[in-house]
């Protein structure tokens, strides 16, 4: 073969390696087909004169033929071939290693008590808008300045902690080549929406008064595309996913990339660590999962917790199992949800193969350690506790988003947005994990949750004790006294003698409570939770002679 061809043969490499970015790594198979891709183009630059007047069968014994006469290109081929069928085979079939890919997870612990891990959560923490809001109110606010929305779109919403706020951010990112060149220095900053709370919307463009632009994005353009200038900077050798964009507790932007590798052949594909990378000025950091910063949410991607959890499941009696004894699949739907140690967790619900609407438990996965526990305690799945918040409301013809799984006064529920149409929120819906007939819905959170504690201990037949709540128990004088009308439903909010806190009930709960007035001696019985006002469980009138 002619110096030139070598030549070309280079280039054609090294221009596959920096469009097309194969990891350079034993692990991924993208490298060896590249290598396969580049013989066969070489061979049929060459063979460029004899092929256009050849018919197919002709066309496989010149190119033959080719190879056979350049020996080492032949070598290269077939030994490459080789390698990746005996490999894909061998190293990689789940045939053979059913058990490498069911212990890819982990250690998965076991407990029954889901208050554990899971704290009571005040109504104002809990989340309340879910990406596709997010997305409608950041178009919003963009839409509002004219000049902004007509070069930059929003990127994908990442949900994070700062500063122990729920937030969902998204970068601003170029609308094409054309905006890009013109604004080489960046975009102009991220949109900022609580996750508590639809009013909180941030367009932010300035960190401590100086301009902030995201300059490093995906989908970019040369070696401002995000992906491309991480491999090029030092980690060609690493698998790179999950593009998350996060702020830090002062707001700086940054892209954090999990690193993994394949562990099982050609599959398996296991976090090892993050990559941090300042979306300003480029700035690299690579962390172990060990060593990486407390801010950073998670480092488990998604998928792979998925995919993990599915074989974990499916592969419990090894590959030959056809009577699927003991088989466990994940639901449909992953959440991401914070635990009592502020760590997030992502939540998936368990089910038997061939289950529906029920599942066995529900399994909690650590997204910087992976770190697994099994919840065995049955209940609904997310898609079964939606279709049930809105059967209550199915004249409205609103549609739930994804169930959020929390712990409501120690009870496992589930907890949604009720929207209309055009994906505005209209009511708020709990159900509870364990029976999904359970169905508390309200115009605002806080009625939402008196009207689910008193369906909920209306079913007092199907509480378990591990579900049970901190009960306490009351009796004193009506000091204050007040009903208020909310969308037609009468509340009534008092306080006890010598007792700051504010208590709320309704009548459904008790006929003596419209009668009540200030100075009559009750009992009342409520949840100890970390709520303002005290929604309350059991209304005794003693001086209306009720015992």
């Amino acid at each position: 073969m002619k110096i030139k061809h070598w030549i070309f043969a280079a280039i054609l490499f090294l221009v596959g390696l920096y469009m097309f970015l194969p990891v350079i790594n034993i692990h991924f198979k993208d490298l060896p087909i590249l290598i396969i891709v580049i013989i066969l183009l070489i061979v049929v630059f060459q063979l460029r004169k004899n092929l256009p007047n050849s018919t197919g069968a002709n066309i496989i014994k010149i190119v033959l033929a080719k190879l056979k006469s350049i020996k080492i290109l032949s070598i290269l081929l077939f030994g490459t071939l080789g390698f990746m069928l005996v490999y894909q085979l061998f190293f990689t079939a789940k045939i053979f290693r059913a058990g490498s890919y069911r212990n890819l997870i982990g250690n998965v612990t076991s407990d029954n008590v889901f208050s554990k891990d899971i704290a009571p959560i005040a109504i104002d923490k809990i989340r309340v808008v879910d990406e596709e809001l997010a997305n409608l109110l950041g178009e919003k606010v963009i839409g509002q300045q004219a000049s902004l929305g007509s070069k930059a779109h929003l990127g994908r919403f990442t949900i994070q902690k700062v500063k122990s706020q729920l937030y969902w951010v998204a970068p601003l990112l170029h609308s094409g080549f054309f905006k890009w060149l013109n604004n080489l220095e960046g975009t102009d900053g991220y949109v900022m929406v609580s996750a508590t709370n639809e009013r909180d919307v941030q367009l932010v463009q300035q960190i401590n008064k100086q301009p902030l632009k995201i300059k490093y994005q995906p989908d970019s353009y040369f070696n401002f595309d995000l992906h491309r200038y991480l491999y090029t900077h030092g980690n060609f050798t690493k698998g790179l996913t999950d593009f998350s964009f996060e702020i830090n507790d002062d707001g700086i932007p940054f892209w954090v990339v999990t690193t993994y590798t394949n562990t099982i052949g050609y599959s398996g594909a296991d976090a090892t660590g993050v990559i941090i990378l300042n979306a300003q000025d480029g700035v690299i950091e690579n962390f172990t999962n060990e060593t990486t910063p407390a801010w950073v949410d998670r480092i488990q991607p998604e998928a792979f917790v998925q995919t993990q959890v599915k074989d974990w499941g499916e592969l419990v009696k090894g590959y030959w199992n056809f009577g699927n004894e003991d088989k466990l699949m994940p639901t449909e739907n992953v959440s991401l949800v914070y635990g009592e140690d502020n760590n997030s967790y992502w939540y998936t619900g368990l089910t038997s193969v061939g289950a529906d609407e029920s599942t066995v438990g529900f399994m909690l996965i650590n997204t910087r350690t992976k770190a697994a526990k099994w919840y065995k305690q049955s209940g609904a799945t997310e898609k079964a506790a939606q279709g049930s918040a809105m059967g209550k409301v199915q004249e409205k013809g609103y549609y739930a988003s994804d169930a959020t799984p929390y712990n409501i006064n120690n009870i496992p529920s589930y907890l949604m947005t009720l929207k209309d149409k055009s994906g505005l929120v209209k009511m708020y819906a709990m159900v509870a994990i364990e029976d999904f007939t359970v169905v508390g819905v309200g115009n605002n959170l806080n009625d939402c949750l008196m009207n689910y504690k008193n369906q909920y201990y209306q079913a007092s037949n199907k509480i378990t004790p591990s579900s049970q709540s901190k009960i306490e128990s009351l009796t004193s004088t009506i000091a204050r006294f007040q009903p208020d009308v909310k969308n037609g439903n009468t509340l009534y909010y008092f306080t006890l003698k010598g007792n700051k806190t504010i208590f709320v009930s309704s009548a459904q709960l008790s006929n003596s409570i419209p009668l009540t007035q200030i100075g009559d001696s009750v009992v009342v019985t409520y949840d100890k939770d970390s709520a303002a006002i005290m929604d309350v469980q059991t209304f005794n009138n003693l001086s209306l002679g009720q015992q």
